[in-house]
């Protein structure tokens, strides 16, 4: 059983940017693959997920950061989305945000 945590960075603009109908679909590729999204160095295991939204196009996909408790607690925690055609990767000083919240979350 899988419980998803969204923090503030993520449910301040999800709606904005994923319809319910994506999201679902992208909890389910998460539920059935926790560790889909890639290891980003120096947040102490984020991962970032590539989401593609159909009814925008391929340009007009979001990255998602999430941390992955599943193996240990069944929690996934969904730390910030945002436009790929806004920012590509994090920066530097997120990274350092990321890796604080992950220390709280073990």
């Amino acid at each position: 059983m899988f419980t998803f945590i969204e923090l503030s960075g993520f449910s301040k603009h999800r709606e904005s940017l994923l319809l319910d109908d994506d999201f679902k679909k992208m909890q389910e590729a998460l539920i059935e693959n926790p560790e889909l999204g890639k290891i980003i160095a120096g947040t102490g295991g984020f991962r970032k997920l590539r989401w593609s939204r159909p009814e925008i196009g391929k340009s007009g996909g979001v990255r998602v950061i999430y941390y992955n408790l599943s193996a240990s607690s069944g929690r996934l925690y969904l730390a910030l989305i945002y436009p790929k055609n806004e920012l590509d990767n994090i920066t530097n000083e997120q990274k350092k945000q990321l890796r604080k919240v992950s220390e709280k979350l073990i």
